[in-house]
């Protein structure tokens, strides 16, 4: 089973390169958070990464049925169709999620739009599970800093955030990405990443229906306030540390 994933830098050993930073690809059970080794010689499907926590561990936030749903049936979805797209153009094979929404232009145009949507559904996805759990809590370290000097505080950082995710037309997501000139907030379409626009995702809440339809029906603005009380701070903070590296 896969580990939970982000886009990843690649570093080469004697066994093959290594994540750095989040894996994408990971055989081990359960798969460790950090880092996870895969042969870029080898033919390596895109799986899709085991939660580290239970369906229902982030109620009453976020619903049991929603997760299962969402993790299994849906970024199951995204896998599949990331997967066939990649054998119809042999060339793609071995190329991470974010080697390849980084520079779509590369990418043969007979496929283009099933990998902008499909490697970009399970790139954001992998990223989302990763950056909630059930204990919540405030951001601390680097990256509180980082969003005191950049929005003012946490409540003005949040209401910014909320904002782009409430005025997001349609499906999408809400992101804090950071770029050359610090952190930013934005919204994408669809399954569209900031990685396609140079920046690296630190944060990131989905607004496609199937993420909050079931508990919160059409307030999707509730469940954007809600949705706070199970990030995960500290993947956060390390995404941060990490991606402040690259």
């Amino acid at each position: 089973m896969a580990g939970a994933a982000t886009g990843a830098e690649v570093v080469f050993s004697r066994s093959g390169p290594v994540c750095a930073i989040y894996p994408i690809f990971c055989n081990r059970s359960p798969p460790p958070l950090i880092c996870a080794e895969w042969r870029k010689d080898s033919v390596m499907a895109f799986e899709l990464p085991a939660l580290t926590y239970a369906y229902e561990a982030l109620e009453p936030h976020i619903d049991a049925q929603t997760m299962h749903l969402h993790h299994d049936k849906h970024h199951q979805t995204y896998v599949d169709n990331a997967n066939a797209a990649v054998a119809k153009a042999p060339e793609l094979a071995g190329k991470t999620p974010e080697e390849l929404l980084s520079n779509l232009a590369a990418v043969p145009e007979a496929v283009r739009t099933a990998i902008r949507n499909n490697v970009g559904g399970h790139f954001n996805h992998s990223i989302f599970w990763t950056l909630m759990g059930p204990n919540g809590g405030h951001p601390s370290g680097a990256i509180a800093e980082a969003i005191k000097s950049t929005f003012g505080d946490q409540a003005q950082f949040q209401e910014k955030f909320n904002d782009a995710g409430l005025k997001q037309f349609g499906s999408g997501w809400a992101w804090l990405a950071l770029g050359p000139s610090g952190l930013q907030v934005l919204s994408t379409a669809n399954q569209d990443s900031p990685v396609s626009q140079g920046l690296k995702p630190i944060l990131l809440n989905d607004v496609w229906e199937h993420a909050y339809y079931l508990k919160y029906q059409n307030r999707r603005a509730e469940y954007l306030k809600s949705w706070w009380s199970v990030v995960n701070w500290a993947e956060v903070n390390k995404r941060y540390e990490l991606a402040l590296k690259k």
